[in-house]
């Protein structure tokens, strides 16, 4: 009889990082169901109340990132910083992990940092590709690198890269409701060829202004509807604009069933964060991205980037969306070679078993 495992995951700060990490916890329990699993995320953030829902305990570090400019954050940073490491040692000191897993964000660098000096084997998650500079200064003390994309050794040691995927929400993997079903959900039209424009459980601004600009061209399109998550930042802002009023446009703050959204879509529009990139190639849509900008080093350009070399996505730039989305989108809904084409390579690019590999890659570092 196996022993019980105990496992630490910490990271979070955005979906991105949460999602992935749940999905591995996820995967590690339905591998060895008396595993013990601890997540370490940063008070404040989202995983705060995220991770709980999913079923599992946290613990908050006093951690924030560094910005680019002269603050007050900037300031505290190096308190925060030997705050949040010795509340780590803390941690880990009372649970006693077999593994600590890091899944970017802001508290998994304190939290590996102090695990990997203590002796505990440890595994990180690199969701995007350009690697962000947490993992980038953990790669050197961990024994495992899981990532998404090829070419990371750019980043990473060679010899402890395993090309994983990233996890995604398990109701991603096998969607089992029609698409029917899913039109039906969202009360639209199965006549209707449908766009699906998101931005994100906060929505994003650029893609949200591309629609509100768009009444004319949605207008006239009549065979088309559209589902609009414009997030909850911004639902107060355009629920009242021209474009949210056509009758075949669907405007909504948040989207609770994503895999409802997916198997109704005949073209998806969204920016091209890790995990959005993920779920499209899971459920092989044909997309347009809009990487947003205001993102460290780009990486939402190199993430897009990497799906356009393999002709499996179109790239639409930030500054030109507003003039060029929709039409480009309506283009894309009227040439069916070119969907099948794209929905054909981007599916050849998915990760199904992604997080069941982390969790092999986990249990196996329990064994050393």
């Amino acid at each position: 009889m196996s022993r019980t495992l105990k496992i630490i995951i910490s990271g979070g700060g955005t979906g991105g990082h949460i999602f992935p990490a749940i999905a591995i916890a996820n995967a590690l329990k339905s591998r060895q169901p008396d595993t013990e699993i601890l997540f370490v995320g940063a008070k404040g953030r989202m995983e705060m109340e995220k991770v709980p829902r999913a079923g599992y305990p946290i613990e908050g570090l006093w951690i924030s990132g560094f910005q680019r400019k002269l603050t007050l954050q900037n300031l505290l940073f190096p308190v925060k910083l030997m705050s949040s490491m010795l509340k780590a040692r803390q941690i880990i000191r009372h649970f006693k992990p077999d593994v600590a897993v890091g899944v970017g964000g802001y508290a998994s660098g304190p939290l590996l940092e102090m695990a990997t000096r203590m002796g505990i084997p440890a595994l990180i998650q690199e969701q995007n590709s350009y690697a962000g500079a947490t993992n980038r200064l953990l790669a050197k003390k961990v024994q495992k690198i899981c990532v998404a994309y090829e070419g990371m050794e750019r980043y990473f040691p060679k010899e402890k890269i395993v090309h994983t995927g990233n996890p995604v929400r398990s109701d991603l993997v096998r969607i089992v409701a029609s698409r029917e079903e899913a039109l039906e959900y969202f009360a639209l039209d199965e006549n209707k060829k449908t766009l699906l424009v998101f931005g994100g459980s906060l929505g994003a601004r650029t893609l949200n202004q591309a629609m509100a600009a768009s009444a004319d061209w949605l207008r006239q399109r009549t065979d088309i509807q559209t589902l609009w998550q414009c997030g909850s930042w911004y639902y107060e802002q355009f629920k009242h604009c021209e474009t949210a009023q056509l009758p075949n446009v669907r405007i909504q703050a948040f989207i609770d069933r994503m895999d409802l959204a997916y198997q109704m879509t005949d073209v998806a529009i969204g920016r091209a964060g890790a995990l959005t990139v993920s779920e499209l190639c899971l459920v092989g849509i044909p997309s347009i991205l809009v990487p947003s900008p205001n993102v460290a080093e780009d990486h939402q350009t190199k993430n897009a980037l990497a799906l356009v070399q393999k002709d499996a996505a179109i790239l639409i730039k930030d500054a030109e969306a507003a003039a060029q989305l929709i039409p480009t989108a309506l283009e894309l809904l009227d040439n069916e070679a070119l969907r099948q084409k794209l929905a054909l390579n981007i599916k050849q690019l998915a990760k199904p078993n992604a997080a069941d590999e982390i969790a092999a890659e986990v249990i196996q570092l329990t064994r050393q």
